[in-house]
């Protein structure tokens, strides 16, 4: 039986630099999607998914990440008296558990695979799951965001779990990407992973989207890993490595995947939930056939 996964691994300590000046003094991961911030949603989809214990990885200026996921008794105490019931709720409802996050530094940009190793003596000796801040999902047919699928693939297949997404395959070299064996329909048998190819070489068109299920045995090689693109500590190439002794499956989620890192995934981003939202979206309809008319 596989063990269950009940950690979360948020790697927060970028820096934002495509976004300065926002970013200068407010965390990039604090930009909002419509009245929620970027990483708000993403802890979202890992509670709909179950994780319990949410680990971030941050670096300087970051403390009001921690500040956000904490109580905040004048606007509790504000809002109660002016009998504003219903944000009150709201604020509570995303209150997380006293002890169910933990923060720890990563002090130096040395990657991906490095900012996750940072959390290895929270994570312990158990599978985690991984999700990059950047990237906020939307449900698709099966109704579930990504991690949930990403787990669901996990109770089937145990070991490790990448989700993936298509792209053009003249932008293969951008990204992290895999090559696909045996296939299962919404999940498939993951035979090779490669970062940011040259162009022309890459084994496939599906890249790692930003959500990811690793056994703890990933700590140890992340730890002796040499860096790779760009001179940092890649993840990827840790989960080479890893896939040399255990299996790695892929999920194709079925929804939408927003890249918030970028200026044009962060409007999109907005646009699309705000259509999905009710209250917003007649009127917003309006405004957006006024503006490209």
């Amino acid at each position: 039986m596989n063990k269950p996964i009940r950690k979360a691994v948020l790697p927060v300590a970028g820096l934002g630099t495509r976004f300065l000046p926002a970013t200068k003094a407010v965390p990039k991961e604090m930009l909002t999607i419509v009245d929620r911030p970027v990483l708000q949603h993403v802890v979202d989809e890992a509670r709909e998914a179950g994780i319990e214990h949410f680990v971030f990885v941050t670096g300087r200026n970051k403390a009001v990440i921690e500040d956000h996921f904490d109580m905040s008794y004048e606007l509790e105490d504000t809002l109660t008296r002016r009998g504003k019931r219903k944000e009150y709720e709201a604020l509570m409802a995303d209150l997380p558990a006293a002890g169910a996050m933990s923060f720890t530094r990563q002090q130096a940009p040395l990657g991906l695979g490095h900012a996750v190793w940072c959390a290895r003596e929270i994570i312990g000796d158990e599978p985690f799951a991984v999700l990059l801040p950047d990237m906020i999902t939307m449900a698709g047919r099966s109704n579930n965001r990504c991690l949930a699928q990403c787990l669901e693939a996990y109770d089937r297949h145990g070991g490790n779990i990448i989700a993936v997404e298509e792209v053009l395959p003249e932008e293969t070299h951008q990204y992290g990407i895999v090559a696909v064996g045996a296939d299962h329909g919404s999940s498939f048998e993951i035979t090779g992973m490669v970062e940011k190819p040259k162009q022309g070489t890459a084994p496939s068109n599906l890249i790692i989207s930003g959500r990811y299920i690793l056994q703890p045995e990933i700590f140890g090689i992340l730890e002796r890993v040499e860096k790779g693109a760009g001179g940092e500590i890649q993840l990827t190439d840790g989960m080479v490595q890893l896939s040399k002794s255990q299996a790695f499956h892929g999920v194709r989620f079925d929804g939408r995947t927003y890249d918030c890192g970028s200026k044009l995934g962060f409007l999109t981003a907005n646009i699309a939930f705000a259509l999905d939202r009710p209250d917003l979206a007649p009127a917003l309809r309006a405004e957006i056939e006024k503006l490209v008319g």
